[in-house]
């Protein structure tokens, strides 16, 4: 199986990322996975793993730990959802992308299993990607693996594994005709990755969300490190390129960390990857300060508050929920300094599309309502601009356009380089931005 034949046999399994109108709780069967896993060898039980689940700042929080153990000397795998651009950026060993070569050897090796005994219950997309994952990190002997919770936590493809810590980062309102419509509901859809026998760290939570991750740990006798109590940060200094601020855990204090990912709640998820790093600590797994000094200056997420140009800031962000709208919000306030916002959104049919316009409007100049081009859920611009319409916001321009590319080249041309372009409301979005704003900044 070559590259390309690996990715048109991936493609043809149904993919939740990209449709709708899917029942969360019969779609999503955990059963599934471990049959394939089993065909596989388990592979996921030879690897010491980290699990973080989270509506904010998952990503994020499993990039720093990653960094970290990689500064520490360990042989470090990184398993997160979705790309940007290519596939591969899901899978990588350190700074290495899983090559196409080792993907479509693992991809063929799974394609067996499936066709010898899976016929009659095809996995989806996301298994298929997850065991291939598994398989990976055997194969290269990792020494531990962080796995990025793709949707909820309890039916995850990603629940197989046995971590040796499972983190939880801030939890909201999201997908709430899948996870349920209160947080209690959605924060026991995120606990279900808590496995006895581990250690769970948590970001600052709401009251309701703390209550459930408490009652959780203590029915399966876990010791629980919270951010906030066990776990403290302190802000020194933030600008449109770093932050510096330094983080107090039960064992040690970290003073004067930096990071290139900016915005207040990066601070929050490096936290929350400490405390990650602390409990590993407690089962013996030695991680020098200097490794956490290094590791947090060195993580990289993109499409998470990155510039992409300037004169006109060009920034991109995946916010796609109220919450995250509301700290992207607060985040392009405090840190930048810009004439006029100029807003370039895109939203999927299942988001809460209210909510995101209801935080990031009232700083808007002008809105370039988009979509992607290959999400077929994917909310028409003609119906955002009805939203935006029915909430009277008094927005003095509104611009439609059928693509990323055309929604680009129209904020473009539009901004004066004292402006802010903000492109947002989701990840598809961001990728397909990030994939062609080279080309794009060449004729500005």
């Amino acid at each position: 199986m070559t590259y390309r034949e690996a990715l048109k046999y991936l493609d043809s399994f149904i993919n939740f990322e990209k449709s709708d109108g899917y029942n969360y709780k019969t779609s999503f069967k955990l059963e599934r996975m471990k049959r394939l896993a089993a065909l596989l060898g388990n592979p996921q039980r030879s690897i010491s793993s980290i699990h973080i689940a989270g509506s904010k700042g998952k990503g994020s929080t499993a990039s720093y730990v990653h960094s970290i153990l990689g500064s520490a000397g360990f042989k470090t795998g990184l398993y997160t959802s979705p790309h940007l651009v290519s596939f591969r950026e899901r899978i990588r060993i350190g700074n290495e992308l899983i090559s196409e070569g080792d993907l479509a050897r693992i991809m063929g090796q799974i394609k067996i299993a499936i066709e010898s005994s899976m016929e009659s219950e095809r996995p989806t997309f996301f298994e298929i990607y997850t065991a291939l994952a598994y398989v990976y990190f055997k194969d290269k002997g990792v020494d531990f693996a962080v796995y990025e919770v793709g949707i909820g936590g309890r039916l995850d493809a990603t629940n197989l594994v046995e971590p040796l810590v499972s983190a939880i980062t801030p939890l909201s309102y999201e997908h709430t005709d899948k996870l349920g419509n209160t947080l209690e509901e959605i924060a026991m859809e995120k606990c279900g990755i808590i496995k006895r026998g581990s250690i769970c760290v948590s970001a600052p939570q709401e009251k309701p969300v703390l209550n459930v991750i408490e009652g959780v740990c203590k029915d399966k006798k876990v010791r629980l490190i919270l951010v906030g109590r066990d776990i403290k940060f302190k802000e020194l200094a933030s600008d449109e390129n770093s932050n510096t601020f330094s983080v107090s855990g039960p064992s040690r204090e970290y003073k004067g960390l930096k990071t290139s990912l900016i915005g207040p709640h990066q601070m929050v998820n490096a936290a929350t990857a400490i405390g990650i790093i602390e409990a590993l600590g407690l089962q013996n797994v030695a991680v020098p300060d200097a490794a956490v000094q290094n590791g947090i200056r060195d993580a990289r997420w993109p499409g998470r508050l990155e510039v992409v140009g300037r004169k006109p800031f060009v920034l991109l962000d995946g916010a796609h929920n109220k919450a995250s709208a509301r700290i992207l919000a607060e985040a392009v306030k405090k840190i930048f300094k810009y004439k006029r916002l100029i807003l370039v959104l895109g939203v999927s049919k299942d988001k809460d599309v209210k909510g995101v316009l209801g935080e990031l409007l009232p700083e808007s100049g002008a809105v370039i309502l988009t979509k992607s081009k290959v999400l077929n859920r994917a909310l028409d611009p003609m119906m955002i601009k009805e939203e935006i319409l029915n909430m009277r916001h008094s927005v003095k321009e509104i611009i439609l356009t059928c693509d990323t590319d055309e929604a680009l080249n129209r904020a473009l041309s539009i901004a004066s380089p004292e402006d802010l372009v903000l492109i947002t409301g989701s990840l598809f979005i961001v990728g397909e931005v990030k994939e062609h704003y080279s080309k794009c900044m060449n004729t500005v």
